[in-house]
């Protein structure tokens, strides 16, 4: 692979040419906002203000800060910090310096980190004093012990103040030292996927298909000049790119953050800063809703929420219309590839609550039949969604094998999931290539058993898994959440579901109450966690059964 992979000069030159792309980067914008409004918010977080002026200083320290370790334009730096400002200062600091950045979760475990450090040749780790009881030292010796090498530790606090740039005694940083940034089609971040099994890819990230991306949520949202985002999805991750990184400074409008998400910590957030948009994955809107109706708050700032990232319930979906006015919006994609379809202000309230929205047009998406990967016939309207646009990553980092299953042949990028398309260009998701419980041999999507599920009044979170079985292969289990107060049997759950008509095969067999269900570190139900508690709690069955 090339060390500075970068978007392909003919697609670049065809998105600018549409007015898809252009020159512009976040550097570029934040320096522009600290000449126009130096004192106005850019991000505020544990009650502070950090201004426009002190995101373009801090930066540009953090950027000669690295520069002064003699790095090549290109060299990856490791970043694993605490949501909050300092770590978009870092980020930005990264593309000043012309280097690029690999976002680790704060809360990765050793072998994520260790994995995401040796997969991109990152020997500079940019993090807290502080990691979770241990101390930044341990961190590095703990991931050496696995593999990685650390080569130099650069410590920031979170106010951004560095406490040891990691440097050799005696080395001066120039304060006037000219910066490089990196231009719009360059390579600026690696990000590892937020799947819930397995040890993470990295994404390769460009900026202008995420200039790309806020165009159309301006769009979507129709935001105006005064609003306020509330980004509870971490940094590292793509949807906390656009809600956080991205959308908010290009228009010039604060960001309330939050290190750690707590649905009573962001609905006070909401209501004392008059939050305008909230972005969150559905896992957490749904746990927002169960706290508000314990403890009301006054949400009418709220205009929109957009979320994803998962299936969306319809019924909690509706009821969070109803209880903050404000419009529930979602793009449907990943962080490979973006968005392939999405709802806006404009979309009729069926159409937004109970599909993914319009398929964007200039992402080119096709359905491929999902076993041969061909164009599915003519009339045929399920298949695995493909797509080629301005809205797509560079594709993983490193990996040929991981590269080849998330393109075709022809160079479209795939989705995971088997999705429907109507006439009128409205996409509705059916359910995952690899989320399916297989009952007999009978497919059945866990996303529209949750969607059921959830809609039962004690249920406040559900992921439906397959439940090994010596006679079936695979039975549904349901995993769930109670809403405070409530109890609820596997019985009244089947009467609940028989009473909506939904098909038998789709009845959960099996069902296990948890206090929480498990997440990755994307804010995402972790199914890889319930899948294996299903599989040991099958065994044990069996074994006490023969």
């Amino acid at each position: 692979m090339s060390p500075e992979p970068r978007a392909s000069s003919a697609d670049a030159a065809a998105y600018r040419a549409a007015g898809w792309w252009g020159d512009d980067t976040i550097a570029a914008v934040i320096v522009r906002q600290a000449a126009t409004t130096p004192d106005g918010a850019a991000f505020i977080a544990e009650g502070r203000r950090y201004s426009w002026a002190e995101y373009d200083a801090d930066s540009d320290r953090v950027a000669r800060m690295l520069l002064a370790g003699a790095h090549r334009p290109g060299d990856r730096i490791a970043v694993m910090m605490p949501d909050g400002p300092a770590v978009h200062a870092v980020f930005v600091g990264i593309e000043k310096a012309g280097l690029v950045a690999v976002g680790i979760g704060a809360r990765a475990g050793d072998r994520e980190v260790a994995h995401l450090l040796s997969l991109t040749g990152a020997s500079v780790l940019v993090t807290t004093p502080d990691q979770h009881g241990r101390d930044a030292a341990g961190l590095v010796a703990d991931v050496a012990a696995l593999g990685a090498v650390v080569d130099r530790l650069v410590l920031i606090d979170r106010s951004c103040a560095v406490v040891d740039p990691g440097l050799p005694e005696g080395t001066i940083i120039d304060p006037q030292a000219e910066l490089h940034p990196l231009d719009a089609d360059a390579l600026f971040l690696l990000n590892s996927t937020s799947g819930t099994t397995g040890l993470p890819k990295c994404v390769m990230h460009t900026q202008n298909r995420w200039f790309h991306f806020h165009r159309l949520a301006a769009a979507a949202g129709g935001f105006g000049p005064d609003e306020v985002f509330l980004g509870a999805l971490p940094a590292p991750f793509g949807f906390g790119l656009w809600t956080a990184h991205f959308t908010p400074t290009i228009l010039g409008c604060p960001t309330v953050l939050m290190e750690r998400f707590d649905a009573d910590a962001a609905l006070d957030l909401i209501e004392r800063e008059r939050v305008t948009v909230l972005c969150c994955v559905s896992t957490q809107f749904i746990m927002m809703l169960n706290a508000q109706a314990v403890r009301p708050r006054d949400l009418s700032s709220l205009r929109s929420m957009f979320t994803g990232g998962e299936a969306v319930p319809f019924e909690r979906a509706a009821e969070f219309e109803r209880t903050t006015g404000a419009r529930v919006l979602q793009f449907y994609g990943s962080n490979e590839t973006g968005a392939l379809s999405h709802t806006s202000h404009a979309t009729d309230r069926d159409t937004r609550l109970r599909t993914a929205g319009h398929v964007i047009p200039e992402m080119q998406v096709r359905l491929l039949d999902p076993e041969t990967h061909l164009d599915v016939a003519p009339g045929v309207d399920e298949g695995q969604p493909a797509c080629r646009g301005p809205a797509t990553a560079l594709g993983y980092w490193g990996d040929e094998a991981a590269n080849a299953a998330l393109f075709t042949d022809d160079g479209w990028m795939l989705m995971g999931d088997i999705v429907r398309i109507d006439s009128d260009g409205v996409l509705s998701v059916i359910g995952r290539t690899s989320d399916f419980i297989i009952r007999g041999g009978k497919n059945i999507s866990a996303p529209a058993v949750e969607a059921e599920v959830a809609t039962h009044p004690a249920v406040a979170m559900v992921a439906a898994v397959a439940w090994p079985d010596p006679v079936f292969g695979e039975r549904v289990c349901a995993y769930l959440e109670l809403r405070p107060g409530h109890t609820l049997v596997l019985e009244e759950l089947v009467a609940h579901l028989r009473e909506r008509g939904v098909s038998r095969e789709w009845w959960p067999e099996h069902l296990v109450i948890l206090d929480a269900l498990p997440r990755s570190s994307g804010g995402k139900v972790a199914k890889g966690d319930l899948k294996a508690d299903a599989q040991r709690r099958s065994a044990e069955q069996q074994a006490t059964d023969s």
